[in-house]
């Protein structure tokens, strides 16, 4: 097959997208989000037959250009031809991204619970036993996202608001940032794809003028840039950062997310996410900057 063919085939083939991730953690609401948006969505497609919905999709001439496909474990046995379907999807050249939605476990329990549903991999044992099953079979295909998303603490147009900053727009996709400030006692983000600690740094909530206060204050942020290696600190990972964009870049990856953290993510972990955001923008990045635990206490 010539050079000038296959460009031709690609060039005319929509733009897929495969949503999956653990049960009630929000699928249905980002197929939701992401119909609206004018996406063709298909819910519960088996994963064999993606090929053949890209394929009808390229025969509309455009009208179909852009696919979003539900992939869950309701499938069952389906859900063990994804991986060929992938590697079929691949070898056509079909770009495409994985959504991976998750929730904490606690979480996941009290979203079945309030529903008075069984979780569907829960057979006759407990709500518990069928989350761990899921995520034993999804740990794979969450390594492989493009994107993951943790639910945990959105609510459903908090949800719908994330896919919208993700796939509301046209044109060729750009490589987009969050960068997202957390206190180390609430847990780790489970969706961040590099992690900086700041409590290396000392604690303005030792200082009493100080501790009201947040790290979007210029108090606040000029007592954390005074100390020693903080600037150094910044100045580093600025650059570092930059490698790992470009590589980014390079490698087709479209969302990172940077998580930065301190103790109880007020004061070291927002003033330096604040500037680590700055510089990410003015690196060239699309860059969303959000405070998870800011208020919390």
């Amino acid at each position: 097959m010539s050079t000038e063919s296959t460009n031709d085939e690609v060039e005319g083939t929509p733009e897929l997208v495969i949503i999956s991730g653990m049960s009630g953690a929000g699928r249905s609401t980002a197929a939701k989000g992401m119909e609206d948006l004018g996406w063709f969505v298909v819910d519960n497609l088996p994963p064999s037959l993606i090929p053949a919905m890209v394929d009808l999709g390229a025969r509309t001439q455009g009208a179909v250009a852009r696919i979003a496909v539900v992939v869950d474990v309701r499938g069952r046995t389906f859900f063990d031809d994804l991986r060929s379907a992938l590697g079929e999807l691949d070898a056509s050249g079909v770009v495409r991204r994985i959504v991976f939605l998750e929730a904490s476990d606690d979480v996941l329990v009290r979203r079945f619970e309030g529903v008075r549903r069984p979780h569907p991999l829960q057979d006759d044992g407990r709500i518990p036993d069928g989350i761990a099953r899921e995520r034993e079979l999804l740990r794979e295909l969450r390594g492989e996202a493009d994107l993951v998303i943790d639910t945990s603490d959105l609510n459903v147009h908090q949800l719908r608001a994330r896919m919208d900053d993700r796939f509301a727009g046209s044109g060729e996709p750009q490589l987009r940032a969050t960068v997202m400030s957390f206190g180390f006692k609430y847990g780790l983000p489970v969706d961040a794809d590099l992690v900086v600690d700041c409590r290396f740094l000392p604690n303005p909530h030792w200082i009493p003028e100080l501790r009201p206060h947040t790290g979007m204050d210029e108090a606040v942020s000029r007592y954390v840039f005074d100390q020693p290696g903080a600037k150094e600190f910044l100045d580093r990972y600025a650059e570092l950062l930059h490698i790992v964009t470009e590589g980014y870049r390079r490698e087709g990856k479209r969302y990172v997310t940077l998580a930065v953290g301190c103790t109880g993510g007020k004061h070291r972990s927002v003033a330096m996410a604040e500037r680590l955001a700055r510089r990410l923008t003015e690196d060239g990045l699309d860059t969303v900057l959000v405070h998870r635990d800011m208020g919390r206490e």
